[in-house]
C-alpha cells in the first residue's frame, strides 16, 4: 500500500509539494487540509438558502398562492438550523400539496380542509406512489399545518387527527457477494473506486460520505470521524478496511489538495447525491447488475448485513450504522440470522429422518 503522503505520528494526509518558483515560500504542507468548521457550516448555510430560492422560484413560475407563508415557514426552518436536504424535501411537498390545491379550485391556504388531505394521498396513491413516499411527504405537509395553526392561519380541525399512512415493514436489500464481486471488478476510476469502496466498508450514508472533510480522516488509525450524522445529528466514529484505504490513498494522490471536501463537486461543494447516484448505476449498468435493482443505499445495507454473518454483536452494529435504537438494527438480522437458519437445517433434518415421535391429535377445537 502506498502510504508515502499519509503522516506516520497522525494518520494524516499531505499532498506533495511542488517546488517553489520565483523564491516565493511554498504553504507548509498542512495548510491544504486544514477545514474550518466555520467554513463548511457557511456552505451548508449557503445550500440552505439556495434550496428555499429554488422552491420559491418553481412557485413563482407556477403561478402557485401563499409564497409569502411558504417562504416564511422555510426561514423559519433554516433559522432553527435544519438540514438543506429538510428544507429541500419540506419545500418539494408543500409545492405538490398547493399545485393539487389550485388543480381543484382551492388556491387559498386558508380554506383547505381535511377532506383535502384526503384527497391529496389519494391523488399521490394514484399517481403510483409508494407509500413510504407518501407518507414522508405527509409529515412534511403536518409540521407545515401545524407552523400555520401556530399562527391562526388555518384552523385546529384540519389536523385533530394526524393522518398516518401504513409503510410496510420490508426486509433491507443487500447486495450478493457475487454481484459486489463483478461490481467491484469493473471499477478502475481512482474517485468512483473511493467512493463506492467507503460506503461498503464503512456503512455510511451517502450524505455522510458526501459532507466529509478531508480533516475527517484518519488512515493510520483506520476510522473516519462523522462530525454530525445525516439524520440525528449525532457524531460518531466509522471505521474502513485495507482496500478501502487503499482506494482513498489512490484518490488522494490525484484529486486537488486545495479543495475540503474528500469528493467535490463544482466550484468546491460537495458532490451531490444525484452525481453519486450516477456514478453506482453507470458501474452497475457495466457489470450486468441493472435487472436487480440495486440502489446506491444497498451498500450500507450490504455493510450491515455481512458484519452481522461475521458475528458481530447487534449492539456493536448499531453503534456503527448510527442508529438511536437497536430496533432499526434488528432488521437486518431478520435478514441474516446464521444462528436461526442452522437451527432451522439441523430440525429438518431429524424431521426427514422420521424422528419425531408422537401424534398431533386435538382434543379440542381451535379457535
Amino acid at each position: 500500500m502506498d502510504l508515502d503522503h499519509v503522516s506516520v505520528e497522525t494518520g494524516e494526509y499531505f499532498p506533495k509539494q511542488a517546488p517553489a518558483i520565483g523564491g516565493n515560500p511554498q504553504p507548509s504542507p498542512r495548510d491544504p487540509l486544514k477545514v474550518n468548521r466555520g467554513a463548511t457550516q457557511n456552505d451548508r448555510t449557503a445550500i440552505g438558502r439556495a434550496e428555499m430560492a429554488r422552491v420559491l422560484g418553481a412557485m413563482l413560475a407556477k403561478g402557485a398562492g401563499a409564497q409569502d407563508r411558504v417562504k416564511e415557514y422555510l426561514l423559519d426552518l433554516h433559522r432553527r438550523n435544519c438540514r438543506p436536504n429538510t428544507i429541500r424535501v419540506n419545500g418539494s411537498a408543500i409545492l405538490l400539496f398547493l399545485d393539487f390545491l389550485h388543480a381543484i379550485g382551492r388556491p387559498q391556504l386558508e380554506d383547505i380542509t381535511r377532506e383535502d388531505l384526503s384527497s391529496f394521498i389519494e391523488h399521490e396513491q394514484d399517481r403510483g406512489m409508494k407509500p413510504r413516499t407518501v407518507s414522508t411527504r405527509m409529515r412534511s405537509l403536518h409540521a407545515f399545518f401545524y407552523f400555520l395553526i401556530e399562527r391562526n392561519v388555518i384552523p385546529p380541525d384540519v389536523l385533530k387527527r394526524r393522518m398516518r399512512i401504513k409503510v410496510p415493514d420490508s426486509l433491507p436489500r443487500a447486495i450478493d457477494p457475487e454481484d459486489i464481486q463483478e461490481l467491484l471488478s469493473v471499477i478502475q476510476q481512482s474517485r468512483d473506486r473511493a467512493l463506492i469502496l467507503v460506503l461498503l466498508r464503512s456503512g455510511m450514508r451517502v450524505g455522510e460520505l458526501l459532507s466529509l472533510t478531508l480533516e475527517d480522516l484518519h488512515l493510520k488509525e483506520k476510522r473516519i470521524e462523522i462530525f454530525e450524522a445525516q439524520k440525528d445529528r449525532v457524531g460518531r466514529v466509522v471505521y474502513i478496511s485495507d482496500d478501502a484505504i487503499k482506494a482513498l490513498i489512490r484518490w488522494l494522490n490525484c484529486r486537488r489538495p486545495e479543495e475540503p471536501y474528500l469528493f467535490y463537486g463544482l466550484r468546491g461543494r460537495p458532490l451531490g447525491y444525484e452525481a453519486a447516484r450516477e456514478v453506482f448505476h453507470k458501474y452497475i449498468e457495466k457489470a450486468r447488475l441493472s435487472h436487480k435493482g440495486y440502489t446506491l443505499h444497498c451498500l450500507r445495507h450490504t455493510f450491515a448485513s455481512e458484519l452481522l454473518n461475521a458475528g458481530m454483536r447487534l449492539e456493536c452494529l448499531q453503534q456503527l450504522l448510527g442508529h438511536r435504537s437497536i430496533e432499526m438494527t434488528r432488521c437486518y438480522a431478520r435478514l441474516t440470522d446464521v444462528t436461526r437458519k442452522e437451527e432451522y437445517f439441523r430440525a429438518m433434518a431429524v424431521i426427514e429422518r422420521g424422528g419425531i415421535n408422537g401424534h398431533y391429535r386435538c382434543t379440542h377445537q381451535l379457535p
